[in-house]
């Protein structure tokens, strides 16, 4: 059997008055139990103090005291809502007459007991009394149990972002959340008694589809749950998705009491699952438009190119026209990008000295594709001047400028310095690409030959945008870099210089150190993990290092740090841009993927050369 412990909140409190010492000291004897707490007092006054400071459960008083007998103390006492309840039990000396008996309990006593007092008798009677103020406290200590967790309930309730709703067996509201206020823009008071058909919750065919689900949970074999997505609306008509989950109570016969309906508004949610959904559908075209024309590129370039060598220095080139184009565009979101900023960025892979070119034009914003055509005309253009043109000779020189008039972007590319160039420069895929661009965009392009040179002639259809949705400039942060990778010789050779790759894609790794070995390096080792590369950090003689921006899902700080400690030189190789590799390194070279075999040469032997002459 549990045992009872009395708590100082359950102790009971008896009330003893007597205007005699020795009559207490007597009831204290008789009455001790545990819990029990005897309140004495010598006077009628003096009890009615100690009743307004204690909660007592019974009084015993004496009937024949100075002033205030027990008689007029209890008749008081029957006045106050504080003290009228309180049982009386009245102990008297005097000689036992039906007349006082009965103005005791017309007084208010629930007994009347004789002096000398039989102990047995005052146990028990006052055992009952002391019983049932145990019993009040415990059920008065649960009920504000309850009522605190009650109000707890209400709180989470009311906080929650979900509506909960209470309808009665004929789908009234009896119940009704401040979430749901919050929700549907209805008041409680206004809602109480009115079904969501008077409250015009739904639109016809989601009210069918509640009704039916609602209906299906009265009948005899229903699981008492339900739940279904509707469009509801609130109190001004707004429409908004959500879920609603039903319950319902049934009585022992099985017949529905009460329903419970708890909704979730999933509007946020449904937004965001479409905008995912067209996401990935906007990057799989992507994805698959940059490989068909990667395709392509290949195809074509194979076609126009006679030797192996060849082939892979014109089409790294495209890739990596079409990757610089790619990371502007990434890097302004995809919203668009800046005409000025696309020519100098194609012109920054290294293939001519900048003194040798100058363009000038008007602030052009172009959506995405428009970007992607200019980015492989330039190219184009810069290459067949490398090959052919102007920038084949010392003496050669090119500029570019445009107009943007009525939508249409006129451009011009012109050079000289170079004489003949009719008959040596073939038409080749270079040229075809110029012309098919321009009419992807809904122009055209054609090139003339002068006696000194070329002028090729470019018109486009675009569609001007402001500047506000357009990203910023992604130039500034790259310049200093990017001429670091065009530095030549920057390095004596006295032994072969030991180069680390850590890049977890192996077909890239092998690249690269194909590429170092060709130019003299010597691959101290290949490591794939963050594990791998601290090792041989450790173990390894290492001039420079060549490390992916991040290795099997993880980030590389702490190969980036176990490097600059040993004050071994390294270059960022990475298909991340500056803005996503580790923040402590900013001094760092990038060297971005896809790559080209001199930017990849040239970033390595700057970075090694600026480690030597710090």
């Amino acid at each position: 059997m549990k045992e009872y412990v009395m708590a100082d909140r359950d102790t009971v409190k008896f009330l003893i008055v007597d205007d005699l010492e020795e009559n207490l000291v007597a009831l204290e004897a008789l009455l001790p139990r545990d819990g029990l707490e005897l309140i004495r007092a010598t006077s009628g006054p003096q009890a009615l103090e100690l009743l307004l400071v204690h909660d007592i459960s019974l009084a015993l008083l004496d009937v024949q005291m100075p002033g205030m007998d027990g008689f007029e103390l209890a008749e008081v006492m029957r006045g106050p809502e504080r003290t009228r309840n309180i049982p009386i039990i009245f102990l008297t000396a005097l000689p036992a007459d039906e007349a006082r008996r009965f103005r005791g309990y017309e007084a208010g006593a629930v007994d009347y007991l004789q002096k000398p007092i039989d102990p047995i008798v005052l146990h028990n009677k006052t055992g009952v009394f002391f019983e049932l103020a145990r019993q009040r406290n415990s059920l008065r200590a649960h009920s504000t149990k309850l009522d605190q967790a009650l109000e707890l309930i209400q709180a989470h309730t009311d906080n929650s972002p979900m509506a909960f709703i209470q309808l009665d067996c004929q789908f009234r509201v009896t119940s009704w959340s401040r979430g749901a206020e919050r929700m549907l823009g209805w008041a409680a008071h206004n809602a109480m008694g009115r079904t969501f058909a008077e409250l015009d919750v739904f639109r016809p065919q989601d009210a069918e589809q509640f009704a039916s689900l609602a209906a299906s949970l009265v009948e005899d074999d229903a699981t008492g749950r339900g739940v279904c997505e509707l469009v509801a609306r609130d109190r001004k008509g707004t429409l908004f998705t959500a879920e609603w989950y039903l319950s319902a109570l049934y009585d022992a016969k099985g017949r529905l009491v009460s329903m419970s309906v708890q909704v979730l508004d999933v509007t946020g949610r449904k937004r965001a699952e479409e905008t995912q959904r067209l996401l990935i559908g906007e990057l799989n075209h992507r994805v698959k438009n940059t490989l068909a024309t990667v395709q392509a590129m290949a195809a074509h370039t194979l076609r126009f190119t006679g030797d192996p060598a060849s082939f892979a220095e014109t089409f790294g080139g495209r890739i990596q026209s079409m990757s610089r184009a790619h990371s502007m565009l990434s890097a302004a979101t995809w919203r668009g990008a800046k005409l000025h900023e696309i020519v100098a960025d194609q012109l920054r892979l290294g293939l001519i000295e900048e003194d040798r070119f100058t363009y000038a034009g008007p602030s052009v914003y172009l959506k995405p594709q428009e970007a992607l055509h200019i980015a492989m005309i330039v190219h184009e253009l810069t290459t067949n001047a490398v090959k052919y043109g102007a920038y084949s000779v010392a003496e050669g020189r090119a500029r570019l400028d445009w107009q943007l008039d009525a939508g249409l972007l006129y451009l011009r590319w012109v050079e000289e310095g170079k004489q003949r160039l009719a008959a040596k420069a073939p038409k080749g895929f270079g040229t075809t690409l110029i012309e098919q661009s321009a009419r992807a965009g809904g122009g055209s392009a054609h090139m003339t030959v002068a006696a000194n040179g070329i002028e090729w002639h470019i018109k486009l259809l675009i569609e001007d945008m402001p500047e506000s949705l357009v990203g910023q400039s992604t130039l500034a942060a790259g310049n200093e870099l990017d001429r670091i990778a065009v530095t030549r010789d920057a390095l004596p050779s006295k032994r072969p210089r030991r180069a680390l790759i850590i890049e977890d894609e192996p077909l890239v790794a092998l690249d690269i150190a194909t590429l170092l070995e060709t130019d003299g390096f010597e691959i101290a080792g290949i490591a794939a993990s963050i594990d791998e590369a601290l090792n041989m950090i450790s173990h390894v003689d290492v001039d420079v290092a060549l490390l992916d921006g991040n290795l099997r899902g993880q980030a590389v700080d702490a190969v980036a740090s176990a490097l600059q400690d040993k004050k071994i030189s390294f270059v960022f190789v990475s298909g991340y841009g500056r803005e996503n590799l580790p923040t402590r390194f900013a001094g760092v070279p990038v060297v971005a993927k896809p790559f080209s075999d001199q930017q990849l040469i040239e970033t390595t032997k700057s970075a090694m050369a600026a480690a030597m002459a710090t």
